[in-house]
Parts: C-alpha cells; sequence; structure tokens
C-alpha cells in the first residue's frame, strides 16, 4: 500500500468515524462516546498525513506512533460502544476490524522505520 492510499484510508475510516458518532444517542453516554470516538478517529487521518510532512525521521516517527495510539484508541471506544449495547456488534464489527488492521499497518510502519538508518 503506498502513502497516498494510506491517507486515502485513514480519511475514509475518519468519515466513518464521524458517521457513527451522528448515529449515537442523544444522551449522557452517547454524547460523550461520540465526541471521545470522533477525536481519536479523526486524529488517526491527521497524525497519519502529518508524518508524511515530518521535518526529520524523528518527527516522522513521532507522528506514527500518535497515529498507532489514536488507532488504538478508537478501538477501545468502539469496543465500550459495543459491550453498552448502544450499537449492535454485527454494525461495528467492520469498523472496528478497521481499526485494528490500521492499528497494525501504522505499528509496522513505525517499527520499520524505526530500524532503518
Amino acid at each position: 500500500m503506498t502513502a497516498e492510499e494510506m491517507k486515502l484510508r485513514t480519511k475514509q475510516f475518519a468519515l466513518r468515524i464521524m458517521k457513527l458518532a451522528d448515529s449515537l444517542p442523544r444522551t449522557a453516554s452517547g454524547r460523550a462516546l461520540a465526541g471521545q470516538i470522533v477525536r481519536s478517529g479523526t486524529s488517526v487521518a491527521a497524525n497519519y498525513r502529518a508524518a508524511g510532512k515530518g521535518r526529520s525521521k524523528a518527527e516522522f516517527i513521532a507522528k506514527l506512533g500518535i497515529a498507532e495510539e489514536e488507532a488504538d484508541e478508537t478501538q477501545f471506544w468502539l469496543e465500550l460502544i459495543i459491550e453498552s449495547g448502544i450499537v449492535p456488534a454485527t454494525r461495528l464489527e467492520p469498523l472496528l476490524q478497521e481499526a485494528r488492521e490500521l492499528t497494525a499497518i501504522i505499528a509496522a510502519s513505525r517499527i520499520s522505520a524505526s530500524k532503518r538508518k
């Protein structure tokens, strides 16, 4: 996967997360979860994009690390939404799987970049 394809994939992920957040109930917990998942889910794309603009290898690796953490955090919020029963697992499983895959891809990229001299 090219960097441009990954930028598009993370942006599509962010858009899907935003649609999910908009569909959550307007309860106190629904609003709190919506806010959290929008922040972490959109941050994956923003930080992956920022990594490509890094001024140094260290900055590139740091931004990838943030994107990885945010993808993992998004997994947590998705799991919480599922386990709370707010949204059925069957509806969120594809989005959860994408969060897992993005976390793994970004982690592998960060590790690979850290090993390069």
